[in-house]
């Protein structure tokens, strides 16, 4: 953090002054107030730019300044409800944090003056623990849309919506030719008391096959079509000669290894021991990505739908792609047998892992085989002794249903497959290998190709074991469907040593593709991840004093220090717990043009090289390669300017795809359980408020409530800060981490949502005891609500 230079305000007294402001506090404005003349203005402008980066302010329309996380003091408004009460409720129309977008109560001049869906230039204020909003002019109205099944009830149509965080039903004033128990997307109008819906599509049965994901797609906006424009330039571009200027690596034998059921094959690796002198027992590599940049050109109609959509989305029944799919399934898929484009990165390898050289070449690739990752675990099992299967080697960095640290890293390169497997697979071969394609070859044969990659990804893992990168070995749901798209199973992934070297391979690239742009001093699309803040610090230290493990403040704070303390815990009941508390501790990785380095890898350097089939992100990782290497046509050196708004845009759609895909798993996970309801569920308290608690299903996850008037006659009071309620009269305790054998009253498929109940109707149940630390508790009196001290 640089230190202002003499004669400017301090950090806080800039903020204080944004905060204190009547009007909308521009660079103008705080040069004015603290007495600046124009040669300090330029150093005002680089310290607000520095309070930007740093995440204390943010800038809104016109240039005027509000704390970060904060509203301007002026700003458009969307009428998001009218709730029983007749209050209206705001939120910001622009809201690009990372938090969820805070809602302002409208105070109106006139009751029933405002309608859901319209928009309102206002002036805002911080009361308290919330925000005011004072209605300056109504603009151009506008609808707000909602997603919902229908219900008729005497005659009438409702519409309930799909998100179970809203719990209302909307009276439908036009059902069109939609019918009662049709998945429609509507447009909320009116006014208090009357808010009324109008049916502006049928989207069909919200328990047909394919409309769970079909659901997130409209309730998350998630363009599914391609234009026209950008279909028929697919068609033409995917007929383009590959040239004859690139190396030429056929002879060798690179090999896919992915999911089964893969829908796309971004990558695919080589390894041999290395001939150099200078470089004793190590290794000579190559990461051959697909060349997408050699097919989608800056500023084209591909590049626009591209960047409109950020990233490809995964579902357990169907893929939206990026790129349409004559590029993204087949032209630019890296498929056996097929001569293929591809950028080259060659990675030079010590003994001990370290990346000693690199050099990018645009490649001509065919690829010798594509294994499933199954597949090429058994060819290792078999020339491997067992002592040797991952000895030494860390639990790779996991996507996690609740939100990742980095959800472009570790298994969420499986998501290239949607974290499902569809159909049977008898054979064992990747999906389009059993329908097209060359014979898979002898288990002998991809021995000797495995072999070397194998080895040379024990050096990379001793260099990642010296890193110490965050190790969080959370479980990913996988859910298998027939070929009718109905669910066969849902099951945790298995995490195979075959997984790990493939994210090594690629960790290796992307660090590679980084260090080579910045030798070449051009502009580099990072990906960030930033240590956690001292807030969400804190909130982990009063977090794991609950369960009596200490948590020290003050101290340098490392990937391996929050590796420490899941060691300390051990297998204890309550360890998954404290492994999504530390993923929540973390912050969110991003894109961005300045490198804050990646905290949860240990590592400097870091872009995103691996995947441009699915990321815009790395798409413009390897037109910035081309341009910057001289290496042909679709090279692009982008202006800083440009990757900051670039960066933020593809960062809020890979959030939103993560949302899309977790939603939808979470709508398979409650139809699958649907047909259990009534049955008894092992799950294990996740989560626990003033009216109740929140439980896992053990094993395949789906999140579910246990309301407290369910708990029996007595009353129960909540303890905040050891997280617990206590039943007054039987002392019965529930603790977040207990295990519970509960019975499953209702799994609703359309909104992913779950309610428990306990066995019998009341009391504890059975062997849910909570952990021994909470009986040595002891428990607050002649209190209904113990908070938290703040």
């Amino acid at each position: 953090m640089r230190k202002p230079p003499p004669g400017l305000p301090s950090r806080d007294q800039i903020l204080s002054f944004i905060a204190a402001s009547d009007v909308p506090a521009g660079k103008r404005e705080i040069a004015r107030a603290f007495g600046l003349h124009a040669q300090d203005k330029i150093a005002l402008k680089a310290l607000l730019k520095d309070m930007a980066d740093e995440g204390l302010i943010d800038s809104a329309p016109g240039r005027a300044f509000h704390r970060m996380g904060g509203i301007p003091k002026v700003t458009v408004l969307r009428i998001a409800d009218v709730d029983d009460g007749g209050n209206v409720w705001a939120v910001p129309e622009r809201w690009e944090a990372e938090t969820p977008p805070p809602r302002l109560r409208v105070r109106e001049r006139k009751r029933g003056e405002l309608g859901v869906g319209e928009r309102i230039l206002a002036r805002t204020e911080e009361a308290g623990a919330g925000w005011i909003a004072h209605p300056m002019k109504v603009l151009a109205p506008a609808s707000e849309q909602m997603l919902g099944v229908l219900r008729e009830e005497a005659g009438r149509m409702w519409l309930t919506s799909v998100d179970k965080k809203d719990r209302r039903e909307v009276a439908v004033s036009d059902a069109g030719d939609a019918q009662a128990g049709d998945l429609v997307l509507a447009e909320k109008a009116g006014r208090p008391p009357r808010i009324t819906a109008r049916v502006v599509q049928r989207l069909g049965d919200p328990f047909a096959p394919r409309s769970f994901s079909l659901i997130a797609i409209h309730k998350l906006g998630i363009p599914d079509v391609f234009a026209a424009e950008a279909l028929e330039e697919a068609q033409a571009v995917a007929q383009r000669p590959l040239g004859d200027d690139r190396e030429d690596l056929r002879h060798l034998p690179i090999v896919a290894i992915d999911p089964a059921d893969a829908r796309d094959h971004d990558d695919a690796v080589w390894a041999a021991p290395d001939d150099d002198p200078a470089n004793p027992g190590g290794w000579k590599a190559i990461v051959a990505i697909a060349d997408v940049s050699f097919y989608v050109r800056p500023g084209s109609a591909l590049d626009r739908e591209a960047r409109a959509r950020g990233n490809s989305v995964y579902f357990p029944d169907r893929v939206v792609p990026m790129l349409p799919e004559i590029l993204s399934a087949d032209v630019c898929s890296l498929k056996a047998g097929e001569d293929r484009a591809a950028l080259a990165c060659h990675l030079q390898i010590t003994s001990s892992g370290v990346l000693k050289g690199w050099r990018f070449t645009r490649a001509l690739v065919r690829i010798a085989a594509n294994i499933a990752y199954e597949d090429a675990q058994a060819v290792a099992d078999s020339f491997l002794p067992g002592m040797e299967r991952g000895v030494g080697l860390p639990p790779a960095i996991q996507d996690h249903a609740g939100g990742m640290i980095d959800p472009a890293l570790g298994t969420a390169r499986e998501a290239s497959g949607g974290g499902v497997a569809t159909g049977e697979n008898p054979a064992g071969l990747p999906l389009h290998q059993r329908e097209a394609g060359p014979p898979p070859r002898s288990g002998e044969e991809l021995g000797a190709i495995l072999r070397p990659l194998w080895d040379c990804w024990h050096a990379l893992a001793k260099a990642r074991n010296a890193r110490a990168p965050l190790e969080l070995d959370l479980p990913e749901r996988r859910v298998v469907l027939d070929e009718q798209g109905r669910i066969l199973s849902v099951a945790p992934r298995e995490r195979l040593d075959s997984m790990r070297l493939i994210e090594d391979y690629m960790i290796a690239a992307n660090v590679a593709a980084a260090k080579a742009l910045e030798a070449k001093k051009a502009p580099v699309m990072y990906r960030d991840h930033e240590p956690p803040s001292r807030e969400k610090l804190v909130a982990l230290k009063d977090y794991l004093e609950t369960f009596g493990v200490p948590f020290a403040l003050g101290q340098v704070v490392r990937p391996a220090t929050f590796n420490h303390i899941l060691e300390r815990i051990g297998d204890a009941d309550f360890r998954p717990q404290v492994m999504e508390q530390v993923l929540r501790t973390q912050t969110q990785a991003y894109y961005g043009p300045m490198n804050h380095g990646h905290f949860g890898l240990g590592l400097g350097s870091y872009a995103h090289f691996t995947s441009p089939i699915r990321r815009y992100a790395d798409l413009v990782v390897h037109r910035a390669l081309v341009a910057a290497y001289a290496l042909g046509p679709g090279g692009a050196a982008p202006d800083p300017a440009e990757m900051e708004r670039v960066g933020e845009a593809i960062s809020r759609l890979e959030r939103r795809a993560m949302e899309a895909e977790r939603d939808t798993t979470d709508r398979y996970v409650a139809a699958f359980l649907s047909e259990r309801v009534g049955q008894m569920v092992e799950t294990r308290i996740t989560g626990i408020t003033n009216f109740g608690f929140f439980a896992t299903v053990e094993a395949i996850g789906g999140d579910g409530l246990m309301p407290v008037r369910d708990l029996g006659g007595e009353y129960f009071r909540f303890d905040e800060g050891a997280r617990t309620l206590t039943g007054e009269t039987s002392g019965d305790v529930f603790a977040l981490g207990q295990r519970l054998t509960l019975k499953l009253a209702d799994a609703n498929p359309v909104s992913g949502a779950l309610r428990f109940e306990l066995p019998e109707g009341k009391g504890a149940a059975p062997g849910s005891s909570p952990p021994r630390f909470l009986k040595r508790r002891g428990r607050p009196a002649n209190i209904r609500h113990q908070g938290r001290r703040r």
